[in-house]
């Protein structure tokens, strides 16, 4: 392996590939380096193997960061449909599901091939199990010390992620290199995480373990409708990891349960009737069966169903579309999707994702202070930044 290139990218990620790819085809000489057995392990086990690789409704407005305005010019310059485009030349097969999302039809390693064949074609070369050492500036670019020796370039790309799922390797490399070189960090946290709860609220919520529902939950004047999942650990499901990228530790979350569904409505119709019914038969109609049963007991609601006022009829409505709970944390980085925070905006070009004290240092991807919603959204900030990033490492 050649120890000088124009550009080393370090993290053989989804924005790493990308990056190397379109600087290769710029004419540089480019080297990846990646301390994993095989490149791009995280797009392998996204969308339950299938990679969740875009989001047709991605905007500006489906990402958290500081600064909000950022992120529009990369994807401005590199849209969903630019990917799709590249994924029909490869004629990858795939079908979008709800809300937007795009998936493979067989598998998220057709993804990878496809990456791994842009740098092919353009000689960009890749390295794996190469753990790095150290990084230090050079007179004229950087060095890199690696398991297998020093390396040297004019620009060095971050591309390493953040610290969710650690299992798959995930590090604070790229935050580290960043402190080193005085760049700020915005505080980091688990993202798109199922939450905890506190130990007497779990116990009382034992028995809807493994119960799902469509959902609507709200942090403030943020709310996502999705489904809902009750864990063993407390909540989790697709509404619940959006919410927790909004949610701090101390803060409420309300649920709103079959959002869609007037559940007073309902039970006010079921007591005229009905009114030999209980409660919880009423409720069962529309919400699962063990799920009625908690949410009676919760509001303390006995009796038939003719005998209630309108006022309980209320209050049971209400345990179930404007129940307001304390989540006690999150699951945290063991099985966060993202990570939230990261490297401070501030301290790179938009256009280009380069350091402006640094010359020749790039962030890219999941370790900048740019996090998508859940549906492919993260992915499509990786490729879009990896183009800003290696469409500016030109020759």
């Amino acid at each position: 392996m050649q120890r000088k290139s124009d550009v080393i990218i370090i993290g053989a990620g989804a924005a790493g590939m990308m990056c190397a790819a379109r600087a290769a085809a710029k004419g540089r000489s480019v080297l990846v380096l990646d301390h994993a057995k095989s490149p791009g392990d995280k797009i392998r086990i996204s969308g339950g193997g299938r990679c969740n690789f875009t989001n047709i409704h991605t905007t500006p407005k489906s990402f958290l960061s500081v600064n909000p305005h950022f992120c529009k010019s990369a994807l401005a310059r590199f849209t969903p449909a630019d990917f799709v485009a590249m994924v029909d030349r490869y004629k990858i097969a795939w079908h979008e599901k709800t809300l937007g999302q795009l998936f493979c039809d067989d598998s998220a390693k057709d993804i990878i091939r496809m990456l791994l064949e842009e740098m092919r074609k353009v000689g960009a070369s890749l390295q794996l199990t190469t753990e790095i050492s150290g990084v230090e500036k050079s007179a004229d670019g950087f060095r890199v010390s690696t398991s297998e020796g020093v390396y040297e370039c004019g620009s060095l790309v971050i591309a390493t992620g953040g610290k969710s799922i650690p299992k798959m390797g995930a590090t604070g490399f790229a935050y580290r290199i960043a402190e080193q070189f005085g760049l700020p960090m915005v505080e980091t946290r688990p993202g798109l995480v199922p939450l905890t709860l506190d130990p007497a609220l779990l116990e009382s919520i034992a028995p809807l373990s493994g119960i799902s529902a469509p959902a609507e939950i709200r942090h403030g004047k943020t709310g996502f409708r999705e489904a809902l999942l009750f864990t063993h650990r407390g909540l989790s499901g697709p509404a619940i990891l959006q919410i927790s990228s909004y949610w701090r530790e101390g803060d409420d979350i309300t649920v709103d349960i079959e959002p869609d569904v007037d559940i007073l409505a309902h039970l006010k119709k079921a007591k005229q009737s009905n009114g030999r019914q209980s409660a919880q038969t009423a409720l069962a109609e529309v919400l699962p069966k063990r799920l009625a049963q908690f949410l009676t007991e919760r509001a303390a609601v006995t009796g038939n169903m003719a005998d209630l006022s309108d006022k309980v009829l209320t209050r049971l409505a209400d345990a179930a579309q404007n129940w307001s709970l304390r989540p006690s944390g999150s699951e945290g980085y063991r099985t966060a999707e993202v990570t939230l925070g990261g490297i401070d905006t501030t301290a790179l070009d938009s256009r280009t994702m380069a350091s402006k004290a640094v010359p020749g240092l790039y962030f890219i991807g999941e370790c900048v202070d740019v996090t998508g919603w859940l549906g492919g959204y993260n992915f499509q900030w990786a490729w879009a930044s990896g183009v800003a990033a290696g469409e500016s490492l030109q020759a």
